[in-house]
């Protein structure tokens, strides 16, 4: 849930763990699928593939399933479903910019069941480009919090085209170009540091504000879009303020 602050990608976390974890295995075997697919299915010349089978394990997705995948999206084993990319633009209550990525195998399915999330929740679908020009695409590595201090990542990957480092509460997020975004986890790798994540994402160049009503209904729509199936990825500009985020978690 790209675009949050510190206390909504807490609360995301926690609520992957306590229900959505099929919905998410599902969602990491696709990346799999596709990024086999696309560049073939030995890591060794597939970077993508890599980093989809490293995020794959550290969400504690079985083996067998990964392996599986690989085979299907480099067809190796004859069964495999051709998905697409689609990308849909809306607002969330309170004006929220909302980015929503899908892969799926049906196009009007898809777009008929975000259409549906947003009509739910108080929000409203936008036409292509009215929303898209709020975000830039960036390389993102994430890293739980440790031994290391945001000085020391800095000097790891600084030469590798890394441009910052945000604290995120828990973990530390290193933003670069899209395409640095392998350099910058090779960096991290040489040096012995363990990442959670690497991949391109929507970024937002200006976020907005809500108060705890339009948190609560932020919250709501995105949850609701990404519990749908064809969604890969929701990325908002969504801030919540430290005491609305208060409010939120005394709300819990």
């Amino acid at each position: 849930m790209a675009g949050h602050s510190k206390w909504a990608t807490t609360k995301h976390k926690k609520a992957i763990t306590d229900g959505r974890r099929s919905k998410l295995f599902a969602k990491l075997v696709k990346n799999i699928e596709v990024a086999a697919r696309m560049g073939g299915p030995d890591p060794a010349g597939n970077p993508t593939l890599v980093d989809a089978i490293q995020k794959a394990k550290k969400t504690s997705v079985p083996n067998d399933n990964i392996d599986r995948a690989v085979k299907r999206g480099g067809g190796l084993d004859g069964d495999s479903v051709d998905y697409e990319t689609l990308m849909y633009e809306g607002y969330a209550p309170g004006g929220v910019a909302i980015l929503v990525e899908c892969l799926t195998d049906n196009k009007n399915r898809a777009v008929s069941e975000v259409r549906l999330a947003f009509n739910r929740n108080g929000g409203n679908m936008a036409e292509s480009g009215s929303v898209s020009y709020l975000f830039e695409r960036k390389g993102v590595v994430a890293i739980t919090k440790g031994e290391h201090s945001e000085d020391e990542l800095l000097e790891v990957v600084l030469d590798s085209g890394a441009e910052e480092i945000n604290d995120e509460g828990e973990t530390f997020e290193i933003l670069s170009e899209a395409t640095d975004v392998v350099a910058v986890r090779t960096a991290l790798q040489e040096a012995g540091i363990d990442y959670d994540s690497a991949e391109a994402q929507f970024v937002p160049t200006m976020r907005t504000p809500v108060d705890l009503e339009g948190a609560q209904k932020a919250l709501r729509l995105i949850e609701a879009l990404e519990d749908n199936d064809d969604v890969q990825n929701v990325f908002s500009n969504l801030e919540i303020p430290e005491d609305v985020a208060a409010q939120l978690a005394d709300a819990e």
